[in-house]
């Protein structure tokens, strides 16, 4: 599928709170399945999504450092809790929990692909994450080189993390109120 100039709406989507969204990726992160919400939310049809990298939702708001964050700790077989602010492929955006898991091959050791469910989170946490997500993107544009932008701005949220006294997931599961 071509790249397309990034164009945003401003608009936000939104889904309900009984809806998931699902996907599932190879382990490069390309599309080998889509639910009903995903592709109604990202405006693809399963056609155009399937085989496509997951980054094609990738909304240009979201910071670099997180999604390193994510795939260090998936491919390493680790499950994770993020909130996501995804784009649709009109412009839109729409913000979800994501828990994402490594799916393993027969012998329930090899990662052979990953799912991911989002659901809707907690709009209070996002009045928290989305100063922070800022913080963070501003953090990695300081730098003329993207790789030490996202690992300064990686510096940044662990600082972040440790003055709080609390790891990424225990931040996610303090401001989602999960136990």
């Amino acid at each position: 599928m071509a790249s397309s100039p990034i164009h945003l709406t401003g608009v936000e989507r939104f889904f309900d709170e009984d809806e998931l969204i699902a996907s599932k990726t190879d382990t490069k992160g390309r599309v080998t399945y889509a639910n009903d919400v995903f592709l109604r939310l990202a405006g693809y049809t399963e056609q155009e999504i399937l085989g496509q990298p997951h980054s094609i939702i990738r909304h240009p708001d979201m910071p670099r450092c997180i999604f390193k964050f994510l795939w260090d700790n998936i491919s390493q077989g680790t499950e994770i809790f993020a909130y996501v602010v995804n784009r649709s492929k009109n412009g839109d955006h729409y913000w979800v929990l994501a828990h994402v898991t490594a799916t393993y091959g027969t012998d329930g050791k090899t990662i052979v692909g990953y799912h991911s469910s989002r659901r809707v989170p907690n709009r209070t946490a996002l009045d928290q994450i989305k100063p922070l997500y800022a913080s963070l993107l501003a953090e990695e544009a300081r730098h003329a080189n993207g790789k030490e932008g996202m690992a300064a701005a990686t510096q940044m949220i662990l600082d972040t993390l440790g003055s709080m006294g609390v790891s990424y997931g225990q931040l996610i599961y303090t401001l989602e109120g999960i136990e």
